[in-house]
């Protein structure tokens, strides 16, 4: 059994969640092997149905008032024992914020191989060899996890698109499974997760970004963008020299070392479309391309290209947007 740890807040589903689901339906393509969706949490009736909607074995409820705030002490009781009653191959995760909290904990308490930031699925000879960024995605490795199982993976955010998971003719039955947990074991007091601090932003969760490169050409330009990005209802953000000269927050970087993103709509404004920035934008929906240099790589990574002057082009779109 494949088991995909699903994330939620609030009873809201992590969109990256559905990104996991569509890596291990890829995983369980080869091996043959069902899918079984676990979501951990309190009050868990909309997401676990939401879930369900997937093509999938089953979906088994963690539900617990003890989970209802995230903490890694939490998550990794109830999970280890879920994960003990299950009896998994493969365990999923999304490589989310939280994720990376808990995960290591939880591979520690199961004495399991762990490997993240898993970017795509590779078969060799009847096993899965897991591809992920080496020195900040200047290179790429096949890694396969050695010792006993269940071994645990993480999928980078943006490695696969949500609408890729695989949807089921009818909906997959929903369990609840009981699991204790020692609110006095718990160490950690919740506070504000890291992407709700003040005048940050999640760009993982943008369905749509203007992403902003050298071409804005000075930092006064950025208003062009954000008008823009006013205009599609999108986020801001930037490749590493914009954020690197300090004319957008460092949170608003996509790239290697930046944030992983996968929205519907990326429209790139003046990015040359270096290695590092793809591999955190290359899992879009649709990409959009402005670049007055027509040899650009960005071009080759666009669904849609525009060679010219963003400064002419920028202006007309937001001028047909409001029209």
């Amino acid at each position: 059994m494949i088991l995909v740890i699903a994330e939620q807040r609030d009873g809201r589903l992590n969109r990256a969640s559905w990104e996991a689901i569509a890596g291990a339906q890829q995983i369980a393509a080869a091996s043959h092997l069902p899918v079984v969706v676990a979501i951990p949490g309190d009050a868990l009736f909309d997401v676990a149905n939401e879930l369900a909607t997937a093509a999938v074995a089953e979906v088994v409820t963690l539900a617990s008032p003890a989970l209802a705030a995230y903490t890694a002490d939490g998550y990794t009781a109830a999970l280890h024992a879920a994960i003990t009653e299950l009896a998994p191959s493969i365990i999923v995760l999304p490589h989310t914020y939280q994720t990376r909290d808990f995960a290591p904990k939880l591979a520690a308490r199961l004495d399991r191989a762990i490997i993240t930031d898993v970017t795509a699925v590779k078969a060799d000879r009847g096993r899965a060899l897991f591809v992920r960024p080496m020195f900040q995605g200047k290179l790429t490795a096949d890694v396969a996890p050695q010792g006993p199982t269940p071994h645990l993976i993480t999928f980078q955010v943006g490695a696969y698109r949500p609408d890729a998971a695989a949807r089921g003719v009818a909906a997959a039955p929903v369990r609840a499974l009981a699991v204790a947990v020692d609110t006095t074991a718990i160490r950690q007091k919740p506070e504000a997760p890291f992407q709700e601090a003040r005048q940050a932003v999640d760009l993982s969760q943008a369905e749509r970004i203007v992403s902003v490169g050298r071409g804005i050409k000075a930092q006064a330009n950025i208003a062009l963008a954000k008008e823009l990005a006013d205009a599609l209802g999108a986020e801001l953000a930037a490749s590493r020299p914009i954020c690197d000269a300090g004319w957008l927050p460092m949170e608003r970087q996509v790239g290697s070392s930046g944030q992983t993103v996968a929205p519907k709509l990326y429209l790139a404004l003046g990015i040359s479309g270096a290695i590092q920035h793809l591999v955190g934008m290359k899992g879009s929906s649709t990409i959009v391309a402005i670049n007055k240099d027509p040899d650009a790589p960005i071009f080759e990574v666009a669904d849609y290209g525009i060679v010219g002057d963003l400064f002419e082009v920028v202006p007309a779109l937001i001028a047909a947007l409001k029209s």
